[in-house]
C-alpha cells in the first residue's frame, strides 16, 4: 500500500528531527568523550559553535552559517548547506505527513492494514539499521553519508574545518543509536493504535 512507504517515511524523519533538537546528546557527550581534551576546545565553545550549527538548521535559522569561534572551508560551508536542504526537507515530511496521516485515519478508520504494513516496514529499517550499526559502524556511517550526498565535502579536514574535531563519530553513533530508540517506541505507539482501532471495530 502507498500509504506505508509515505508513514514510514515520516516516523523517520521525526526520529531523526527529535534526536537532532534533543542538544543534551552531545553536552553529555562533551565530558562523556572527552572532546575538549581530545580538541583542544573548551567545553563552553564546544556548546557555543554546536547551537549555533543546530539553531541554523532549524526554520527561521541564520541563512549562512558562521561559527563563532571556529573557521570553515567553502567545502564545509557547502556540506552544511546541504545538510540543512536534507533536514528542511524531513521536517517538511513530519508537519505534512503528521496532518495527512491522520487526515487518513479518520477519514478511512475502517482501512487499517497500511498501519500493518507500515508497522512491519519500520521495524524492518529499524532492525536493519541497528544491526548495520552494531556489526560496522565505520561502514554504516560511510554508507549513510554516500547515500545523501552526491560528494566527498564531509570527509572534514581538521585543519580548514575544526569542527569535526568537536563532533566526534561516537557522537553520531550515540545519535544513530538514539534513532533507533525513537523509531522503535514510534512503531510500537503505531502498532498499539493498529490493535485498538481493531479491537473497536470488531
Amino acid at each position: 500500500m502507498a500509504a506505508a512507504p509515505a508513514a514510514v517515511a515520516v516516523i523517520i524523519s521525526i526520529a531523526v528531527i527529535v534526536t537532532v533538537l534533543t542538544r543534551p546528546i552531545y553536552y553529555f557527550d562533551i565530558e562523556k568523550l572527552d572532546i575538549p581534551q581530545k580538541s583542544g576546545i573548551s567545553a563552553e565553545a564546544c556548546r557555543l559553535n554546536y547551537d549555533t550549527l543546530i539553531n541554523y538548521n532549524l526554520p527561521g535559522g541564520e541563512s549562512e552559517l558562521v561559527f563563532p569561534t571556529l573557521p570553515m572551508s567553502e567545502e564545509g560551508r557547502i556540506h552544511f548547506a546541504e545538510v540543512k536542504d536534507i533536514f528542511s526537507a524531513m521536517q517538511l515530511i513530519a508537519a505534512a505527513g503528521i496532518i495527512l496521516i491522520a487526515l487518513w485515519v479518520w477519514r478511512w478508520r475502517h482501512h487499517t492494514l497500511w498501519i500493518k504494513y507500515t508497522v512491519i516496514l519500520t521495524i524492518v529499517a529499524a532492525g536493519v539499521a541497528g544491526l548495520a550499526m552494531t556489526i560496522d559502524w565505520e561502514w554504516a556511517f560511510e554508507t549513510m553519508h554516500k547515500i545523501f550526498f552526491d560528494n566527498d565535502y564531509w570527509l572534514f579536514d581538521p585543519h580548514t574545518d575544526p569542527v569535526i574535531t568537536i563532533l566526534p563519530e561516537e557522537f553520531f553513533m550515540h545519535c544513530g543509536i538514539f534513532i533507533v530508540v525513537l523509531i522503535s517506541i514510534e512503531t510500537f505507539g503505531l502498532g498499539m493504535i493498529y490493535r485498538r482501532m481493531n479491537t473497536c471495530r470488531n
